[in-house]
Parts: structure tokens; sequence; C-alpha cells
């Protein structure tokens, strides 16, 4: 059975940030985040005052960020909400189905304001006009505009995370999300890396769709909206 191990996972921006995505940290030496065009992520070592004062000092006042995780001391931000995270994974021995007919194209930076567009729809905030530089993306276009797309996030040694998912609501039940994830499955099994995901534990609808395709859920972590106090 494929797992997600604890000692990365249950900290998973900042074993990003140490490993396949160490080019984009901005850190100190117990905290780290994101260029804030890139995502609103950030991360510490340790839930503890030291760290979380050194995470302070690597934002701007009132800038909204996501850390994720449990025990913060957060007496120094904001806390605009907290959300439970589901992580799953998908099995080794879940076989991706040949691709389908759909028209899957590459997308890429000159393409940003089309990706950010899109999953405003969905998730406004949260991609940013840099994200596509953490992992690859696709889109299905139709009548030359971009319906649907998705692509990598979190990236660690061995594991590639599937996010940005998303569809126009006027082309939903179309099976594009599933595409896009086989598309994306294809592309880790070739690389050696395992598919993983994190969906909104109320997001009902997309977990079925996940669960469909064989991913396994294997814990819930918290996700808090922060921001610094001045």
């Amino acid at each position: 059975m494929t797992t997600l191990p604890e000692t990365l996972f249950s900290n998973p921006v900042w074993s990003a940030l140490q490993s396949r995505h160490r080019h984009f940290a901005e850190s100190t030496e117990s905290a780290a985040r994101y260029p804030a065009e890139v995502a609103p992520f950030v991360a510490v070592s340790q839930p503890t005052a030291a760290a979380m004062h050194h995470l302070h000092s690597l934002l701007a006042p009132d800038e909204p960020v996501c850390i994720i995780g449990q025990g913060y001391p957060l007496d120094e931000f904001h806390i605009a909400g907290t959300l439970g995270v589901l992580q799953m994974v998908l099995p080794q021995d879940v076989d991706p189905p040949e691709p389908d007919t759909k028209e899957i194209v590459e997308l890429n930076a000159a393409h940003a304001d089309e990706m950010v567009a899109l999953t405003d729809l969905a998730f406004p905030g949260y991609f940013r006009r840099r994200t596509c530089e953490m992992g690859r993306y696709y889109g299905v276009r139709s009548a030359g505009e971009l319906i649907a797309m998705g692509g990598e996030r979190l990236m660690m040694d061995g594991y590639s995370e599937i996010s940005g998912v998303c569809t126009h609501p006027a082309h939903r039940e179309k099976g594009l999300a599933a595409s896009l994830i086989w598309h994306l499955v294809r592309d880790h099994r070739r690389d050696g890396v395992i598919s993983w995901l994190h969906v909104g534990s109320p997001n009902q609808r997309a977990i079925d769709l996940y669960a469909r395709m064989g991913f396994k859920p294997v814990r819930e972590v918290t996700l808090h909206r922060i921001s610094r106090q001045n």
C-alpha cells in the first residue's frame, strides 16, 4: 500500500522548500516561504515561538499566507480562518487508463493570466502569476478559451502533488478534470514519482472524484490562513 510518510507530509510545505523546491525558498534558519507571486504558502521547521518569529520577519504587514500543520503559536499573527485538508495518494498498483481523445495542451508562463482567471473561479488567491513555475501544467481549450486545467504544486523527492485542477462551470460533467489528472499521473509514472494531492475536507464532490480514480485518503491536516500583525 502506497502511503505518505508522516515525517514529510505533516509539514509538506517545509519538506518541499527543503528539497525539490529549494530554489524558490525565501528563508531563515527555521522559517521559509514561497515568493508571493509563486504561492501563498509558508512553513517553519518546528512549531515553536522562535520559528514563528522568524516567519514573521519574512512577511509583509497584513500579507495573507497559508501554513499547514498543528500547534503553531500564532500570537504575532492575525488568524483569518482554518480548513481541514485531506491528503490523498494514488497507490502504485492503480494503472492509469490509456489516453482518451481530449486534446490536452501544455501551459506555461505565457498563459499565466488565463490560468489565474480560471482558477479564481474555484479557489481565488491560491494560484498566482508564477505558480505555473512549480511544475508542469496542462489545459483543455474550447474555441480558443482555456476551459480546464491542472498541474503540479508541492514537490518533494519521489512525490509530486497534483493541484490547480479546475473546470469552467459551463464545461463541467465532461470528464475534463479526470483526463487532466490521468495525464499528470502518466507523467509521474514515467518519472518514477508518486502522485498525491490535497483536497479540502468539505469538498465532497472532489473527494468522490479522486476516490473513483483510485486515490486513497492518508491523513487530514489543518490549513491556517494567517497574516502578520504590524
